[in-house]
């Protein structure tokens, strides 16, 4: 894999990470961006460590994760006992451009820090000594002792669980009554509420149709309460599924509101985050302040596009789905 942005900030000029890269994601360590493993398709035996490391890790969710740790300058598979720091997302299998999640997720992640400010997990890719690129994030819910601090996703708290092994059960539910669960958990609602509005327009915005319960949650903080958690798992998923605007079956609503304009037009729009920020609590001076920064023309999205890991194809369409979801942001 050529190297020619910097795989954490996708910064232009650099063949590894960076300074600020390494600050972020690894204390200010330098850390090789080349994992000491083939990926898990090249080798017999790296095959059976990963497999070994998957049986281990705990986080739940359809695509791989493996528990890494930080040794010296290489990041390395946890070995039994171990607290993991890290975790890595290989090439998953089973949909449309497969060798293309990793930049799409850190692509996503990036611009969602880079260009609008969201609280997200650190991250960067990485890549196997065979060339395939992976996702690393640094885990936010682990403290420096090793400890974890509590942390609860919004499929426990509305009280959602799969009565048999199905995943559906994470996509029956609304965003409306996801602010109702924060108004009832979080202390300082109003402050987490106006970040979960911004993210649940973010997701709207690049196309993240896996936006479900489990991907959003609730952190402990230093003084024992809860806040929201930092965004993890956001990716341009249109371009690997044929999905819906909302990873949530009932939509922003918890009722069967539309705008006027998506009764005539057949498209969600600025008019129905309007209407969404209102009823979540959102103060109605703050809504359009808000509202602004993703209804307007990003020229950083564009460049990060460009300086990101995605085949040329992959850039273009990313792009198209941002330039129409970002108009339909003024309706």
């Amino acid at each position: 894999m050529e190297i020619k942005t910097d795989p954490g900030t996708l910064a232009s000029g650099f063949e590894t990470y960076s300074p600020l890269a390494l600050r972020r994601l690894f204390g200010g360590k330098v850390v090789s961006h080349i994992l000491p493993y083939l990926s898990p398709d090249k080798n017999e035996k790296d095959a059976e460590i990963f497999l070994e490391n998957r049986k281990r890790i705990s986080i739940s969710g359809v695509q791989e994760k493996l528990s890494m740790i930080r040794t010296g300058k290489t990041l390395r598979l946890t070995k039994e006992g171990e607290q993991g720091t890290y975790l890595l997302k290989p090439i998953p299998r089973d949909v449309r451009f497969p060798s293309q999640v990793p930049a799409n997720e850190h692509l996503t992640m990036q611009i969602a820090k880079q260009v609008y400010g969201l609280q997200t997990a650190e991250n960067a890719l990485i890549f196997f000594e065979s060339g395939e690129p992976a996702y690393i994030t640094l885990r936010f819910d682990v403290k420096p002792d090793g400890k974890k601090w509590r942390m609860e996703d919004f499929a426990s708290l509305a009280g959602k669980v799969s009565a048999d092994g199905s995943p559906d059960y994470k996509y029956d539910y609304n965003y409306e009554s996801i602010a109702a669960l924060i108004r009832q958990f979080v202390p300082a609602w109003r402050i987490e509420m106006e970040k979960f509005f911004a993210l649940v327009l973010f997701n709207y915005l690049f196309s993240n149709g896996d936006a479900h319960l489990k991907n959003f949650s609730l952190l402990e903080t230093q003084q024992g309460d809860f806040i929201l958690a930092p965004a993890y798992d956001l990716l341009n998923t249109k371009i690997h599924v044929n999905d819906a605007n909302f990873g949530l079956n009932g939509g922003l609503f918890a009722d069967n509101y539309q705008s006027a304009y998506r009764r005539n037009h057949g498209h969600v729009a600025g008019s129905d985050f309007r209407e969404f920020a209102k009823r979540i609590g959102i103060q109605e001076k703050r809504v359009d302040k808000l509202l602004l920064p993703f209804a307007q023309k990003q020229g950083q999205v564009e460049q990060l596009i460009e300086n990101s890991y995605l085949l040329a194809a992959q850039k273009k369409t990313y792009l198209l789905n941002y330039n129409r979801k970002r108009k339909l942001l003024s309706c």
